[in-house]
């Protein structure tokens, strides 16, 4: 049998939006910890994000999968970015560990929130998984004719170029809420999961299998989260 290369805990957290909880898989000898939550419409069981709390304690990374406080209590719709934020805000001293560099990061919803709070919590870089650049089609009014109507909704990129630490975007290739080539110019790094969704979901001319996708995933994150070490 190989070395064991960390231990999962459970701890639960009050904040003033409800009780927060987050599952630890802690590195054996860490030197950063990185911090994820879910988006709008799903939990930690993503994939994506079940496959970097296996993959980053071995690189000496702990990772804390967070449960925001609506998700605790059961509801089904998440509520406003404000309210959002301040979950974020009031878990984040549970995520501290002395002499540990803390990444801040989520997928869609998630990633939106640690890039809007990364500068005034002090996180060492922001890892977006899925940013959702814009609403997706499907969920913008539309006329008989089928031309879009009402307000048009803004672009979050303000959000993303505004996270003041390095940033990483892990989008998918054809993510309806955001294809990586209309992300603007910026600094920040972008890896693209070719043809994944927003749930990084391939179709099968990809010729790509799930595990090999989660795989592209953490080996993009682990290797960015080496070079903020150096």
């Amino acid at each position: 049998m190989g070395a064991v290369t960390h231990s999962e805990t459970v701890e639960t957290v009050e904040t003033d939006v409800g009780q927060a909880r987050i599952t630890w898989a802690e590195a054996a000898a860490p030197w950063a910890a990185l911090a994820v939550s879910h988006g709008a419409g799903g939990g930690i069981g993503a994939r994506d994000l079940q496959g970097l709390a296996a993959a980053l304690p071995a690189r000496g990374v702990s990772v804390a999968l967070v449960e925001q406080p609506w998700r605790v209590a059961g509801k089904k719709v998440a509520p406003a970015p404000r309210t959002l934020d301040a979950g974020w805000r009031g878990l984040w001293p549970a995520l501290l560990r002395p002499g540990l560099p803390v990444v801040s990061g989520g997928r869609s919803a998630g990633a939106r929130v640690a890039c809007r709070t990364a500068a005034e919590l002090g996180a060492h870089a922001v890892l977006a998984l899925s940013f959702p650049l814009h609403p997706s089609p499907s969920s913008r009014l539309r006329s008989s004719r089928g031309d879009p109507i009402g307000r048009p909704e803004k672009s979050r990129a303000d959000e993303l170029l505004g996270a003041g630490v390095p940033t990483l975007v892990v989008q998918g290739g054809n993510d309806p809420f955001g294809k990586p080539e209309e992300f603007p110019d910026g600094a920040y790094d972008l890896v693209e999961v070719p043809y994944g969704d927003h749930g990084f979901a391939v179709p099968k001319k990809a010729g790509t299998t799930p595990e090999e996708v989660v795989e592209t995933i953490t080996d993009a994150v682990g290797n960015w989260i080496d070079g903020l070490r150096e």
